[in-house]
């Protein structure tokens, strides 16, 4: 959590304004001890090497022979030795001098510890640090100031004691109010008035100037330099915490301040950038005077300020009140999604529906769509697998918690959202490297229902179209509406670090973590760490936004390198990391160096983007010692703009280094009051990230690995005996027809058979939120959910001895009788019964199976799916199963038929595999085994011609034939290169 506590010296007291110390006019002593460095530095730096080459010369030998070693000591070379070692202590004491010089103009963090310069390192700072008292003049303050800020109407009033006032949330409206205190009379604001002025005469002002080469300032290097104390940070925000800046905006948060600002210091700053202000002084800068008489926490707005300014929002007096985005005042009204949307998911995702189901992921929708994703892609890889070793596994079904955490990924996953994301980002990069621009530096992004709020770490002007400027110059806002089809989004992903927090009156907020200047810390009670943890890593190694990206986890107890093996590894422990860490950064910065870029950035547009800077996010769950701690601040100082970020869980109440510090707490808020947030935490339990680890799990064993438990049966066999003919019988596999039930009406139809087509391919059952979020991606209310099943069970109806066909079981799924069964069904059971079952050992029987089984590939499934629906089937391993099982069908088939010496009957049942799965390689093969064994040449020509199509109407990298094919081409058919290509 980020503190929000002070010195004691500087501590507001509640409710009011920040009680202020005297403040000090610069004293003679400060000049002295400025000069006194100076001449310390000169005598060390000059004197020392120019007394040693007057006095002593060259220590070393003019020439080197035989007998050096062999002369004797005397008092010369005693002397020579000694300088020496003179003479490797002031390079030593000038390298500390570079080191130190360098960070205190720059501003990186800590400074690098130069080896075994201790004590010299510790001299080297001070002296610098006191130099720093006369090395800028005050007049360096005043060119290029900003001009006018904002106005105010009450500008002779005195500040009231405490203005409740919420800053507004991307995409969100609110109620502006102002609160000043009833007891206020007017003899009270004169004195306060005058008290304001005396003490006004004695303060101190910083200027917020880049130092050359960066682009901002952080409150913690102000602090180190002119307090001594980069912790101290915290002082000086609370002095301007809310106050209005010269150009319109207001420090609402620790970690972003912005050139041209204006910062009120503490009485005991020091250093020659500081301007000491009486107010009547001609020489102090206009912007200074009027942020010194102005400036105030929450001051009393007027409703008709500057219109250019950005127009701050707030909840009544009496009610809580709400926090500012990072950076963030104000929003664009009209971007809050609608009523009508808010109330279905609301309904939708009632507790009072969720029977069990983990409502984190369900409540985290970029979360769970990267994990379904994922899952999906790994028992595919799993399926393919198993296929290819000859040994085709049905994918498990899960139960228990595992399938409570399948429900809830199908239920929360919004896969819409993350392309809209995804698409929005990469055309932005692709449209600012088109007019030459480079990426800004974007500290976080803010998603709505409609529109992305981009926010920057600074102003970067006006966006590339159809982006458009936000609540002020540092948001770059996207309504979705606006994002073209054929936007193009070739481009490499360029905040791949962006990960999901929690969420603020409905807008979800992800933080980039690679673009923090520092480390973010992370407290709370360990459990709610580890929750946060874990939803961190599983998102960044899922999510659709990236390309490559490295998640180094430390300290995690589970293996998460499941979810994606490219992008996660694990260490053991901190030093490990720090070991790993160092070498990782000494190389990227002289990348950046060799390659002529000041940032990751840089290299991921242009022809560069694919090649270069993939970010590099460290999670830490084990805790740091205080040398560790030390460390990864100094690792993390320059982190930013080499793409790596760290996110580290202490319980430690200030973590060294730590830019942004965040708090979880019992009750699942993430704060961080010194960046204006108050979220609703994205969390993943224990228990729900092990069952999302056991799904993986499971879809691994699905390979068929020789240790595995062994091929599943399928979810539901068919009775194929004349007694279990069916009541109702669709066929899926080709166009969706239905027998044994009446034709619904056209409105209610489609709704009707997908929900009955989502039914049957699940027999385990669909939960009602399941179906729901299916059938409705973008959410509806309970009781037209409720009011679907009805109607589905009504047109069901009942079999013969009244049962229904459709009930609910124990667990709230929805589930069909054994009486309604479609041809995946009976597709599942004859491939079964034929390969594992009784007729396994009979080749005549398995025929006969393996013969009815091809007979119901009739095409893809559902090849006749209206437009806009069944979108459901993208994250549904049946249509990657599918194809899979009707080519292991007809390659069974086949080899049955040339065992037969039936070469006709095998060409033909490939043939009829091959229009369900076109690409599968092994059906390639097999075609020419069978076509050769016709002994009909011109057959075989046939069959290879149309492979070559087959292969040139490849795209991408499976362009041409497979090299098996080929080589088998060349052993059938030597000559069929020059006979395809005539």
């Amino acid at each position: 959590m980020a503190r929000t506590t002070a010195t004691g010296r500087n501590r507001a007291p509640q409710g009011g304004t920040a009680v202020r110390p005297p403040r000090g006019r610069r004293t003679v002593g400060d000049v002295v001890r400025a000069l006194a460095a100076f001449l310390a530095l000169g005598v060390l730096l000059v004197g020392v090497p120019g007394a040693l080459l007057y006095f002593v010369g060259s220590p070393f030998p003019h020439h080197l022979d035989s007998d050096l070693v062999q002369q004797p000591i005397t008092a010369e070379t005693f002397v020579n030795t000694l300088a020496v070692v003179v003479w490797l202590a002031w390079a030593q004491f000038t390298a500390c001098v570079v080191v130190e010089t360098r960070a205190a103009l720059s501003g990186v963090g800590l400074p690098h510890r130069v080896p075994a310069a201790g004590p010299s390192q510790l001299l080297a700072r001070r002296l610098i640090a006191a130099l720093l008292l006369i090395g800028v003049g005050t007049a360096g303050l005043v060119p290029g100031l900003s001009q006018v800020g904002r106005h105010h109407q009450a500008e002779s009033q005195a500040r009231p004691g405490v203005a409740v006032t919420a800053q507004q949330t991307p995409g969100r409206q609110v109620q502006r109010t102002a609160a000043v205190p009833q007891q206020q009379t007017a003899p009270r604001a004169a004195a306060s008035q005058g008290a304001a002025h005396t003490a006004r005469q004695a303060t101190k002002f910083y200027r917020i100037t880049p130092p050359g080469g960066r682009h901002h300032d952080t409150l913690w290097e102000i602090a180190q330099r002119h307090l001594g104390d980069g912790r101290r940070y915290k002082e000086i925000y609370q002095l301007n915490k809310d106050r209005v800046q010269p150009d319109g905006a207001r420090l609402s948060q620790a970690s972003l301040i912005r050139p041209g600002w204006v910062m009120e210091m503490p009485a005991d700053a020091h250093g020659g950038e500081l301007v000491q202000m009486p107010a009547t002084s001609p020489h102090t800068a206009p912007d200074v005077l009027r942020y010194a008489e102005h400036g105030g926490a929450a001051d009393t707005v007027a409703e008709g300020a500057h219109a250019a300014a950005p127009t701050p929002a707030a909840e009544p007096a009496a009610g809580p009140a709400r926090t500012a985005p990072i950076g963030g005042t104000a929003t664009r009204a009209g971007h809050e999604p609608s009523p009508t949307t808010a109330a279905a998911v609301t309904a939708v995702t009632s507790p009072a529906t969720a029977f069990g189901l983990p409502e984190a992921l369900i409540g985290a929708p970029l979360l769970a769509a990267g994990l379904l994703a994922a899952l999906g892609r790994r028992r595919r890889t799993a399926l393919a697998q198993s296929a290819t070793a000859g040994a085709l596994h049905t994918p498990r079904t899960p139960g228990g918690p595992q399938a409570d955490a399948a429900d809830a990924l199908r239920i929360g996953a919004d896969q819409d959202t993350v392309t809209f994301l995804d698409h929005a980002l990469r055309a932005l990069s692709t449209r600012l490297d088109g007019e030459g621009r480079r990426l800004p530096t974007a500290y976080a992004a803010w998603l709505t229902g409609d529109s992305l709020h981009l926010q920057l770490a600074w102003p970067e002007g006006q966006p590339p179209t159809p982006w458009q400027l936000g609540q002020d110059q540092t948001f770059w806002r996207l309504d979705r509406a606006d994002l073209p089809e054929d936007a193009d989004v070739s481009a490499a992903a360029p905040y791949p670090g962006l990960v999901t927090l929690g969420t603020l009156d409905g807008v979800r907020l992800l933080l980039n973590l690679e673009a923090v200047p520092g480390i973010v810390s992370l407290a709370g009670a360990r459990a709610d760490r580890e929750a946060v943890l874990a939803s961190v890593a599983a998102e960044l190694a899922t999510n659709g936004w990236s390309d490559r990206m490295t998640v180094t986890l430390v300290g995690f107890a589970e293996d998460l390198t499941a979810l994606a093996p490219a992008r996660v590894r694990h260490l053991a422990d901190v030093p490990e990391t720090i070991e790993a860490m160092t070498a990782e950064t000494a190389q990227r910065a002289g990348a950046l160096r060799t390659a002529g870029q000041d940032s990751v950035l840089t290299g991921r547009t242009g022809r560069a983007q694919h090649t270069q800077w993939a970010p590099h996010l460290v999670l830490l769950a084990a805790e740091p010692t205080d040398e560790e701690a030390d460390r990864l601040a100094e690792l993390a100082a320059d982190a930013g703009r080499l793409g790596i970020g760290y996110l580290v869980a202490s319980s430690r109440p200030e973590l060294p280094g730590a830019a942004w510090e965040l708090e979880v707490t019992p009750a699942g808020r993430l704060l961080a009051p010194l960046l204006g947030l108050d979220l609703a935490a994205q969390l993943l339990p224990a228990d729900q990230y092990q069952a999302a680890l056991r799904l993986f799990a499971d879809a691994g064993d699905d390979a068929g690995d020789d240790d595995g438990p062994g091929p599943a049966a399928p979810p539901f066999l068919v009775d194929l005996s004349d007694q279990g003919r069916p009541g109702v019988y669709a066929r899926l596999l080709g166009p969706f027809e239905i027998i044994g039930l009446d034709t619904p009406d056209a409105e209610r139809g489609p709704a009707l058979h997908e929900a009955l087509a989502l039914l049957l391919l699940h027999r385990e059952g669909v939960h009602p939120r399941v179906l729901a979020s299916a059938l409705w991606p973008r959410g509806v209310t309970e009781d037209v959910r409720d009011a679907l099943i009805e109607r589905l069970r009504d047109w069901l109806g009942t079999d013969p001895g009244g049962a229904a066909r459709l009930t609910v079981d124990d667990t709230g799924r929805i589930v069909l009788a054994t009486s309604v069964v479609s041809d995946w069904d009976v597709l599942q059971t004859l491939h079964h019964e034929a390969t594992e079952g009784r007729a396994a050992a009979d080749p005549a029987a398995r025929r006969r199976l393996l013969t009815d089984a091809l007979s119901l590939a009739r095409g893809p499934l559902l090849a006749d799916r209206s437009p806009g629906r069944y979108g459901w089937l993208g994250h549904e391993m049946v249509d990657a199963h599918h194809p899979v099982l009707v080519a292991e069908t007809a390659l069974a088939l086949s080899r049955l038929h040339l065992d037969a010496a039936k070469p006709k009957a095998a060409v033909a049942a490939v043939e009829t595999g091959l229009t369900v799965s076109p690409d599968d390689e092994r059906l390639w093969l097999e075609l020419l085994r069978a076509t050769h064994a016709t002994g009909d040449p011109a057959r075989l020509e046939t069959a290879a011609r149309s492979l070559v199509a087959r292969g040139n109407a490849a795209a991408g990298p499976h362009r041409g034939l497979p090299p098996r094919v080929e080589a088998l081409l060349d052993e059938y058919l030597p000559a069929w290169r020059g006979d395809t290509a005539n």
